[in-house]
Order: structure tokens, then sequence, then C-alpha cells
């Protein structure tokens, strides 16, 4: 038996003899054209969902035969599901250099791992969150306390606008959520300064790290965050899994976030003695494929970092440059200043709007992008007024590993062909979504 997990040095083999970066299953898919004919597809909307890495695929090939139930089960399959189930747990803490003692909760994403941790805040927490957070960070805390602060437009106006918040909060507990990288524009957010700053005043920070986790190294040490919560599906693992990890006491403290097996110790007629570590808060039988494949991608992810990193530096560069010289086009941003980025990109083209731009660019290119408001309505609207558009959504552009020096160029001039001569097929809005009118394309016969 060889599970990924037990080959501690297959990922450094991996640098040498491998591709500089891991390959994403589905890099050679083709889609059909409306205008006939069917192309490579450029997947330009990572920042949604990241494509399956090869390496994860064949880890779910290999683990499947030993699937089974997990910490009770005396068969030798239930042994290897156990063992790889938290084992993951330590490939988590490594994933983000979490503390000794820190806890690895296993959830379904990070809208999930949010709402657990919102449940087990202490009572009258007070919570600081910035509108431009994505929903499954701003949407869990709710109540007086709650105090939502709109992102000023410098780094340090930031992190000033934190200690203010803080410095008002009554006495007691404090939360700061703030995300890593902002999932409309891309833009780091200065998160280590805010750690800082939140220290000053005793109080916690909760990390976002969905944007972030896929593109740079994390380490809740140096950035002195208190928790960190991720999803595998924007971690080229999508199979339903994700984490919360951070401190334990106030986890411990907390009510089970379900009720249920799994999350209980014994129970009696009268009473129920829940557990303590990490299955306190995670009844039911777990996602057991899903939590493992999450731990191979963050395997492969931690042992290409470099690789990863030039990978897309190199393709934003190019994707900002060509934005920059297309009439009417106009890049969402929060920051005035240039500041460090993933390789997220939000823009309007004056007169165009962006579900149709999306619907041309999939059904005549081959090319899936995102259009709307992306889960951060109050930022990323207030960022389209301010780029002076009318509308209340951008395209949305995000790169990743299976990006490519083409797909960029092919958008690119795809844009400039639309906004010179407009589309070459008609097409109707129904639902709120455009579409090809009488689209001739069938969808796979798995679909049916």
């Amino acid at each position: 038996m060889t599970l990924a997990l037990d080959r501690s040095t297959d990922t450094g083999a991996a640098v040498s003899a491998g591709p500089a970066v891991p390959a994403v299953a589905g890099a050679t898919l083709r889609v059909p054209l409306v205008t006939g004919g069917d192309i490579g597809y450029a997947n330009l909307d990572h920042a949604a969902s990241a494509p399956c890495l090869d390496a994860v695929r064949s880890a779910v090939d290999e683990f499947l035969p030993w699937y089974a139930s997990v910490h009770r089960g005396a068969g030798f399959a239930s042994q290897v599901s156990t063992r790889l189930y938290e084992r993951t747990r330590d490939v988590l803490r490594r994933f983000v250099d979490a503390r000794n003692g820190d806890s690895v909760i296993f959830t379904r994403n990070t809208t999930d791992a949010f709402n657990l941790l919102a449940k087990a805040l202490p009572r009258k927490t007070s919570v600081v969150v910035f509108d431009s957070e994505h929903h499954a960070a701003l949407l869990p805390w709710r109540g007086p306390n709650v105090r939502r602060v709109q992102l000023p437009r410098t780094r340090l106006a930031a992190v000033s606008v934190v200690d203010e918040a803080l410095a008002e909060c009554p006495q007691g507990p404090r939360l700061v959520v703030v995300a890593g990288a902002s999932n409309v524009t891309g833009e780091l957010l200065p998160v280590a300064e805010i750690a800082a700053v939140a220290r000053k005043h005793g109080a916690r920070v909760a990390l976002d790290a969905a944007q972030l986790a896929p593109h740079r190294r994390i380490s809740l040490r140096e950035l002195d965050v208190d928790y960190v919560a991720l999803s595998g599906h924007k971690l080229y693992a999508p199979f339903g899994a994700g984490a919360l990890i951070g401190r334990s006491d106030w986890l411990r403290a907390a009510e089970p976030y379900l009720a249920g097996g799994g999350a209980t110790k014994l129970v009696t007629e009268e009473a129920v003695v829940w557990n303590s570590g990490e299955e306190r808060h995670e009844a039911g039988s777990p996602n057991t494929v899903g939590v493992y494949v999450l731990g191979v991608a963050c395997e492969q992810l931690a042992a290409h970092w470099d690789a990863v990193g030039s990978h897309e530096a190199a393709l934003l560069e190019r994707l900002r440059k060509g934005l920059a010289s297309l009439p009417g086009c106009a890049e969402l941003r929060f920051f005035d200043a240039p500041v460090d980025r993933v390789g997220t990109v939000s823009f309007v083209v004056d007169g165009f709007e962006p579900g149709w731009l999306a619907a041309v660019l999939s059904a005549e290119y081959g090319i899936g992008v995102r259009d709307g408001a992306f889960c951060a309505h109050v930022a990323a609207r207030r960022l389209i007024r301010e780029a002076g558009s009318e509308g209340q959504q951008a395209v949305r552009v995000s790169l990743g590993l299976g990006s490519t020096e083409e797909h960029v160029d092919r958008l690119l001039l795809a844009l400039r062909q639309i906004v010179a001569r407009g589309a070459r097929w008609e097409y109707t809005k129904a639902d709120g979504r455009w579409a090809p009118v009488g689209d001739p394309r069938e969808l796979p016969d798995f679909c049916a």
C-alpha cells in the first residue's frame, strides 16, 4: 500500500522531476463554440473553484478501495481511513505553519468554517470586519457588537481604521476578521500590521485565506493571527472539504457546532458528554475522501511555491498590461497605490454589460470568466461606481495553475474584437442570465 500521505519524499521529487507547476485535470478539455467547432477551454475562473490537480485525482483513485468509516471501525480499511484522516490534520498544520496545540477542524468550506467560529465566540464578543469581505466572512457575525468598517484607499489607513474600531469596542473578547487577499481585486491586505494592532487591544484575528492559500505561503506564526479558514475547492481539491485552524480554547469551550455521533463521548438517558478535541465540532460521518485529498493538494502546493509564484506573476502582468490598453476598460481596486496581489482582476468595459461580455467570451471564444458582484456585493458595487460604471456588476478574471499565456492572450484578443465589432451571435437575457439565442451546443451525455 502506497497512499500519498505516506510518501514523505514524493513532493520533493516532484520539484526536480515533475512539471514546473502541478498539472491539473482538464488541461486538455475542449469545449464547443456557438459558431461551430471546438477549442481548448480557457479556465480563467480559478477564484470561484479551482480545477482538480492530477495528483489529487490520482490520490482519490488510489484511496477509494480503502475508503471506510473512521475512528470507530475495527476493520483494516477503517484503520487506514482513520490514519489518513487524522494525519491530514498534521499536513494542514504544517501548511499554515500553525502553533503547537492549534486545533484543525474539518468543515465543508470557508463559509462553514466561519459559521462554526461565529458560534464558538464567547458571549458579547466584539467583532470588527471590513465591508470588503466575501460574504463567507462578512455575514456570520450578527448583533450589536459587530462593527463593519469600510476599507480605506491605503493600507496604512486600513490599519488605523481597525485600531480606531477596536478602541471603541466595549470591554470583553474581541475579534478582527480580515481577508488575506480580496476575491474581487486580488489585492493583499496588511494582515500582519492589522494583527499587531489587534494585539495592542487584546483582540484576536481570524484570517480568511480562501483566496490567499492557493497562491502564497501562509504562516500563522509570522502573521500572528489566531484562526485561519480555507476551502479545498479553491485549493485544487474540489471534493467538498475545508478547515478552520487555530486556537483551541474558544472552540473547546463552545457548544458543539452540530449535535450527533462523533461529537459525543458518552450519551445516557439523562445527559450527553461531548468530546473536548477537534471531534467536538465534527459530528456525523466526515468527508474522509475530501479531507484526505485536501491534504494531498496542500502538500503539492507547498512543494512548488516558487514555481507557482513565478507562473502566476508572469500571467498577471501580461493580463493587466493588456487590459490597461483596452479602450473603455477600468480595473477595480481598493488601494490607490500598487500593492502585492494574487492573480485576480475585476474590470468593467464602458458600454458593455458584464453578463453579456461573459456570455460572449464563453460561447464564441471558449473562455470561462465570472461576472457579477462576486459574493462581495457591498464592496464590489462601491468599486464599480468608483470606476465610473452605472451598473452593479463587473467581469472577473482569475488565474491559477490551469491558466496559460495562450488563455490570457485569447482573452485580450477576444475583448478587443468584441469592443471593436461586437458579437458574432445574437444573445438574449432570461432569468437574469445572458445566453446565445438558439444555442446549438449540446451538453455532454453525462449531463442528461
